[in-house]
């Protein structure tokens, strides 16, 4: 039984390229505070895996890379508790109702939307990253710098809503979403974005787990890649929060929203390729 579970028919050059291929993934979502499976999950389907497995075995990952990458991002003091109060539990809920509602919604939209939402917002911070003198803070209204954020009461409502909103939405289509987040924990709440990116990356490991009991009970998980790729993802994920607050604001935000931007592409592009 448990030689089924953990064999594979995956040539050793798929295997040593699927665990490269998640431990760079995770060392850049370590270091910006985001799961990254809308990355990863290509990757893995153009190597052959069934998307179905891949979706489920992505999922799983995404889980490590973020409890691994979270463990260094409270070492580095990159979290914040109130964020994980007020947007991850909304974003948890929203998730679990989203996944019940999936039936009902216009998926191939809300992936088009939401890529489309993610690509501008990357654009956006390059665009200030890259920045001189008041830009950013004009842009943000505050210095974005050690900011410990902003949280009065329309502020945390505001952020919960949000939570709420992108916990449906990523329930609805399977994905964490992170990349929505995470910028809307930066404007809203006016907090540095080294502390943003530990904070939603450990909201990423809850919602995590609220996807994969789903895919799990399905069946549609592969126990040796769950290995293979968690692995890499996670030892990459702990490198990559290592290095958040060791680069300034601006170098930051321009790595994020290229990263974003690459995202973004990914999920507008995915109705169109399935």
């Amino acid at each position: 039984m448990l030689d089924n579970l953990f064999s594979t028919d995956l040539s050793i050059e798929v295997v040593v390229t699927i665990g490269i291929s998640s431990f760079l993934v995770g060392i850049l979502g370590g270091f910006v505070g985001l799961a990254l499976g809308t990355i990863r999950l290509p990757i893995i389907i153009l190597l052959g895996i069934d998307p179905r497995i891949a979706a489920g075995t992505n999922i799983i990952t995404s889980t490590i890379s973020s409890f691994f990458g979270t463990v260094r991002h409270i070492q580095e003091k990159n979290v914040n508790k109130q964020i994980i109060l007020f947007m991850g539990i909304p974003a948890v809920f929203g998730a679990l109702l989203g996944g019940y509602l999936a039936p009902y919604v216009p998926v191939n939209l809300l992936l088009f939307s939401a890529g489309l939402l993610v690509f501008w917002q990357g654009i956006e911070f390059v665009i200030l990253a890259r920045s001189q003198g008041t830009q950013m803070r004009d842009a943000f209204g505050v210095d974005l710098e050690n900011s410990k954020g902003i949280f009065t009461r329309n502020r945390v409502m505001a952020e919960s809503g949000v939570g709420l909103s992108i916990g449906l939405v990523g329930g609805a289509v399977g994905l964490i979403l992170g990349s929505i987040r995470l910028p809307a924990i930066i404007r809203i709440l006016k907090i540095d974005p080294r502390i943003a990116a530990g904070s939603n990356l450990f909201i990423g490991f809850f919602m995590g787990i609220a996807g994969l009991v789903g895919h799990a009970f399905h069946g549609h998980v592969d126990y040796f890649l769950i290995i293979v790729m968690g692995t890499g993802a996670a030892i990459g994920s702990y490198i990559g929060a290592n290095y958040t607050k060791k680069v300034s604001i601006n170098t930051f935000l321009l790595i994020l929203g290229i990263v974003l931007s690459v995202v973004g592409l990914i999920l507008a592009s995915r109705p169109l390729i399935t």
